[in-house]
């Protein structure tokens, strides 16, 4: 379990230096046991402090960890969000983490089943057919970024500025569209680190929901990433929206994270 956790979180921390790195103000800062991820706007989901591995029940550890991205933010009063997967905190911890948080003026967002598979699952219905087009220029960035505004409700000025950025893609989070007829419905990104293909940033634009959309496109691909690297165990962390999709692509849960955000 612990192992899985690790794997996750790891593949976790290096899809979120995304941010980190979209604009020319944009930073990453690897302080012991956390990364801080500033995206260079003040937009609390996209300023984060992504804790690292494990902690050998040390709440003195813990608090060093919440407290370097607090003065990171908190001195420039930039909103700014806390993840961490539970099961490297560990229990006797929570509750710590949850009160050092709180003392920050942070409240709890969501707490996401992070999910593993070693093989997808065959499909269990037809699947539409999609154009896959990887995010490779203005228009792909464009179209990566409106969808993304409208699937998570993020700003469209923030998703404009970040997504839309050439020099955030240079890096390892790859992103895809998917078409039906020319138009862009939907949304998918990978991370290969740490021995998997991370999922991130699934979504499909209001209109085009439950058509099966999101599922051929991860497909897509997925598929690309086997062939070009042998990687086939994937990982995701889940919305509750997308949990019942992912559980029967073959996901199954294996931790949780926890996201805190400043109230």
């Amino acid at each position: 379990m612990l192992a899985n956790a690790r794997t996750i979180t790891s593949n976790l921390s290096e899809a979120m230096r995304f941010f980190g790195r979209a604009r020319a103000d944009a930073e990453v800062h690897e302080l012991p046991g956390v990364s801080v991820i500033y995206c260079g706007l003040d937009y609390a989901a996209f300023n984060a402090g992504v804790m690292g591995d494990s902690m050998p029940d040390d709440a003195a550890d813990l608090e060093r960890r919440i407290q370097g991205p607090a003065d990171h933010f908190e001195s420039r009063r930039l909103r700014w969000s806390y993840w961490y997967c539970d099961d490297l905190v560990g229990k006797t911890l929570l509750p710590r983490a949850r009160a050092l948080l709180a003392r920050h003026g942070m409240v709890e967002l969501t707490d996401a089943p992070g999910m593993m598979a070693h093989r997808l699952m065959p499909p269990s219905r037809e699947l539409p057919s999609i154009e896959v087009r990887p995010v490779a220029d203005p228009n792909t960035r464009s179209a990566f970024a409106h969808i993304t505004s409208l699937s998570f409700e993020v700003p469209w000025t923030i998703c404009r500025d970040v997504y839309g950025a050439e020099r955030a893609w240079a890096g390892s989070f790859r992103g895809y569209v998917g078409f039906v007829d020319g138009m862009a419905v939907s949304t998918t990104a990978v991370v290969v680190a740490s021995g998997v293909a991370g999922i991130y940033s699934v979504g499909t634009i209001p209109g085009q929901r439950r058509r099966g959309y999101a599922e051929a496109l991860m497909r897509g691909v997925l598929d690309r990433v086997r062939e070009e690297t042998g990687i086939e165990r994937t990982v995701l962390q889940s919305t509750r929206t997308g949990f019942s999709m992912y559980s029967r692509m073959g996901y199954q849960p294996v931790t949780t994270f926890t996201v805190f955000i400043t109230d």
